[in-house]
């Protein structure tokens, strides 16, 4: 044997395998595993599911119910007076009319699915397998995003399909072509995935699980409040309020644009654009704290 043979280096046992190594792919699926084999995710998920297509279900009832009473003439006086819309009109938002809910049980599980991680150190794990932090926090991102998109986009579709019968009995159902309709069931999931994003963003922030949640409640349902109470004391206070997260979220799935509110297209616009600043300073304070 040569001396160049005997003093070859072998190779290394520990020496990567062709096509391993740490990919995006590979990072997102690793994220969708965790997600849809925790048993608790998948029953948030599906009541989320249920609760929504429920209250699809009553709203319509309800509009049927009202359409009923305006034509045989019962509607009560006290109604009358306050001058109800058209049930016919009021019924094209019926798919979407369980988001009230749905962003709530969204919200609240996009942060729990972070901030969680933080609280039991399982973060540490996912870092050490993804040094560069942001494929690992942007596959979650993108995971519970589709996730919601999909919540919101079966629920409208099958509320649609459940109101139909409903609303039929009183000659007020409507077709998917009806202006605006099919982009407000669209929309339901859009708006689902934007609020994912942007309540995932708040866990990585704050990296606390009641603190996320109640944060994502404040944004969505308690600032709206405020500035509609606060909207008689500075004429600028209303025209801010329209570009809240929660009110431009609301004008995506609004089938109808009244006034000098924002139509679809301009809520989905404000609402992506808070999405992505909010995800943006999630992903720049994680480059620069421990974890």
């Amino acid at each position: 044997m040569s001396a160049q043979t005997a003093t070859s280096p072998s190779p290394s046992r520990h020496a990567p395998r062709p096509g391993s190594g740490i990919t995006f792919s590979r990072v997102l699926r690793s994220e969708w595993i965790k997600v849809t084999t925790v048993r608790s995710t998948v029953i948030l998920i599906a009541s989320t599911v249920l609760v929504m297509i429920g209250l699809a279900a009553l709203t319509a009832w309800g509009y049927a119910q009202l359409a009923q009473s305006i034509n045989d003439g019962s509607l009560p006086a006290d109604l009358q007076a306050q001058g109800p819309g058209s049930p016919a009109t009021d019924a094209l938002t019926t798919p979407s009319s369980g988001l009230i809910f749905g962003q709530l049980l969204i919200a609240s599980l996009a942060v729990v699915l972070i901030a969680s991680e933080w609280t039991t150190g399982m973060i540490r794990s996912t870092m050490v397998a993804v040094p560069g932090r942001t494929p690992a926090l942007l596959a979650k991102t993108v995971v519970i995003a589709a996730v919601s998109f999909l919540v919101g986009l079966l629920s409208a579709v099958v509320s649609y399909l459940i109101a139909q019968p409903i609303l039929g009995g009183q000659d007020i159902d409507f077709a998917l072509t009806e202006d605006g309709v099919l982009a407000s069931i669209v929309n339901t999931g859009t708006f689902l995935a934007l609020v994912a994003v942007i309540s995932i963003s708040l866990g990585i922030l704050l990296r606390n699980t009641a603190g996320g949640v109640v944060t994502a409640v404040g944004i969505f349902f308690v600032l709206p409040v405020i500035m509609q109470l606060l909207s008689g004391l500075a004429a600028w206070v209303p025209d801010a309020a329209r570009f809240l997260p929660g009110e431009a979220g609301n004008r995506m799935v609004a089938v109808t644009a009244a006034g000098d509110t924002l139509t679809q297209l301009q809520g989905g616009l404000v609402m992506g654009a808070w999405a992505v600043a909010f995800l943006v300073a999630a992903l720049i304070v994680t480059k620069k704290r421990d974890v």
